[in-house]
């Protein structure tokens, strides 16, 4: 098996990339917030999320705060994990000669 092998499809979007890079260093990180920090349209963000949440790599929380709906994002031990093992993948990757 190469390395390119180890690298994990899950994270090939630029914006699953941006996702899973948000939540590494934060807790909790709520909808406007990562659209905005991504550039990215509420379809894109909930499409991209929700594929995430699918894999198991991330939480997504829904909640009422007063009467407003909120949504909030956060990584998971298996993503966690799953992401900084494909870091690491790609990191070996750069090291090639």
């Amino acid at each position: 098996m190469g390395i390119i092998d180890k690298l994990n499809k899950d994270f090939e979007s630029r914006v699953r990339l941006g996702i899973m890079s948000i939540l590494m260093v934060n807790d909790w990180v709520d909808f406007t917030e990562m659209k905005t920090l991504l550039n990215i349209t509420d379809g894109n963000l909930a499409s991209h999320s929700a594929a995430l949440e699918k894999a198991a790599y991330i939480e997504i929380k829904k909640e009422f705060v007063g009467k407003k709906p909120k949504t909030s994002y956060r990584v998971t031990n298996l993503g966690r994990a799953s992401f900084i093992s494909h870091l690491n993948s790609l990191e070996k990757l750069f090291k090639t000669k």
